[in-house]
């Protein structure tokens, strides 16, 4: 019987572990264009702080999903499934490899898993007093609301992504329900996809911190400060924006209110950035169907060995899922 599902690659894993640069190598191997599962790197202007592809990555494989709105358009898991399942068929179509690649394991469960989200209507009212609150209180003391009503979704959302945690909550008053709980309910359609999903991680933890560290240190050589200031004069980084709220957006921003220095913005940016890497790596351990693979793997003696090692999982993905 011919397995009339469509193949698909993904790369997943935490911050700065490597996934890009995977990525693009098996879209050069395997004919493949690249869809970007990364929920910030969806805004135009914000290039430098959510690593976006160079200009010239992008030049040598066709990206989808990259700038596809401004910084201030709520975006969702929904609007994401219905954009990336018709980039993937318009790949497929063409006769190419669709590849996934980012760490919004959000996006990634929601596209792979035929998730159909059902309608949640909107309380204005109670969203406005509740982003009164976080504009009062801080963001981390509108998160300890989520979590002690939802630890999984608190556990899911950033405390700086203001409008998330506000959905989430939101969704718990008008539901009855919690988010996690909606979500689990939500009509799960077969899904039309045969994915062989990589995610990358580190034996020694330390490892993924420093670059963690590192390309926090690039991000400011590359001109990051001068990237806040723009959104911020175009304003982009009022507070009930998405940007304001972005890991490095955020802290910077608090710098240039005089709260804080440079430096210890950008310790400010790495150390949220390690906490979100654990919360990526606790999303994705929960998947049974990913295939670990781990760069700093004393089997590994160099970069063509990992992806030597790729390739060998995603041929025998093809023999058993794709080829059947």
């Amino acid at each position: 019987m011919i397995n009339r599902k469509i193949p698909v690659i993904a790369v997943a894993g935490p911050t700065a572990s490597g996934k890009s640069s995977l990525a693009l190598r098996l879209c050069k191997d395997y004919n493949g264009e690249l869809i970007s599962c990364d929920s910030m790197q969806i805004y135009k202007g914000m290039d430098i702080g959510t690593a976006k592809p160079s200009l010239i990555e992008r030049s040598e494989i066709p990206h989808h999903l990259i700038d596809i709105c401004a910084p201030n358009v709520d975006f969702s898991a929904a609007a994401f499934t219905e954009l990336a399942s018709a980039a993937i068929a318009d790949i497929h179509a063409r006769g190419k490899m669709p590849v996934l690649c980012g760490g919004t394991g959000l996006y990634l469960d929601s596209l792979l898993k035929g998730v159909n989200f059902g309608e949640m209507d909107s309380d204005p009212d109670y969203r406005a007093e509740l982003f009164a609150f976080a504009e009062k209180e801080g963001a981390e003391a509108l998160h300890r609301r989520l979590q002690a009503v939802d630890p999984e979704a608190a556990a899911a959302i950033h405390p700086n992504n203001i409008k998330r945690v506000v959905r989430a909550l939101e969704i718990c008053k008008l539901s009855g329900v919690t988010k996690t709980a909606w979500d689990k309910n939500a009509v799960k359609n077969e899904s039309p996809y045969a994915p062989c999903i990589l995610a990358l991680d580190y034996k020694n933890r330390e490892n993924l911190y420093a670059r963690i560290h590192m390309r926090v240190d690039e991000m400011f050589d590359m001109g990051l400060e001068e990237e806040v200031r723009s959104l911020l004069n175009e304003g982009y980084l009022s507070p009930d924006t998405t940007a304001s709220g972005a890991i490095g957006y955020k802290e910077l921003l608090g710098y240039l209110r005089g709260e804080m220095t440079k430096d210890e913005a950008a310790n400010a940016i790495k150390t949220a950035t390690r906490h979100y890497a654990k919360r990526q790596l606790t999303w994705f351990r929960r998947n049974p169907d990913i295939h670990w693979l781990y760069p700093d793997d004393d089997r590994y003696e160099d970069y063509e060995q990992l992806v030597c090692a790729a390739h060998a999982i995603i041929d025998i993905h093809a023999v058993h899922s794709w080829n059947t």
